[in-house]
């Protein structure tokens, strides 16, 4: 695997977690294209989004199948203003690219806001680290090793 997935691998071992990720060489950089290539319901994939609240990055898990709020995220992070992260700005926050981006074992600690609606399932499913790997786990497992705050975000 390269760099970033055994970065990522590492970093959920260290968390106690035991991911298996599956390689899928066409890419899973959308949510509908992961959905397709694992064979589940697009609402079971996480989005491991970042957003800029107030000039800080907040991560923001969410299902493939909804959209962030941005009301709903300047509320909830007490902002005034919140924008989408640039490429760069999602790299340096978390030391991975744009569709590869895992849900917790980043470089540095950052806010982590989970939707509510993620918990609608028995299993989801997040990159590992690179646009061609992907994990499945639980809900509650996504939870407890981000240290997400389970909240309304989405639309």
């Amino acid at each position: 695997m390269p760099g970033a997935a055994d970065r990522f691998l590492a970093r959920a071992r260290e968390l106690g977690i035991d991911i298996r990720p599956r390689r899928f060489p066409d890419g899973t950089r959308t949510a509908a294209d992961a959905a397709a290539a694992v064979g589940c319901e697009v609402a079971q994939i996480v989005k491991s989004l970042v957003f800029i609240a107030d000039g800080q990055p907040v991560r923001v898990l969410t299902s493939g199948a909804r959209r962030v709020d941005e009301t709903k995220l300047a509320a909830a992070t007490h902002a005034d203003t919140v924008r989408k992260a640039t490429a760069d700005e999602v790299r340096a926050a978390t030391g991975y690219a744009i569709g590869g981006t895992p849900p917790f074992g980043h470089d540095a600690p950052l806010e982590v806001l989970c939707d509510e609606h993620l918990l609608e399932h028995g299993a989801v499913w997040a990159a590992a680290g690179t646009p061609m790997d992907v994990f499945d786990l639980s809900p509650a497992d996504l939870v407890a090793a981000s240290g997400a705050r389970v909240i309304d975000i989405a639309s």
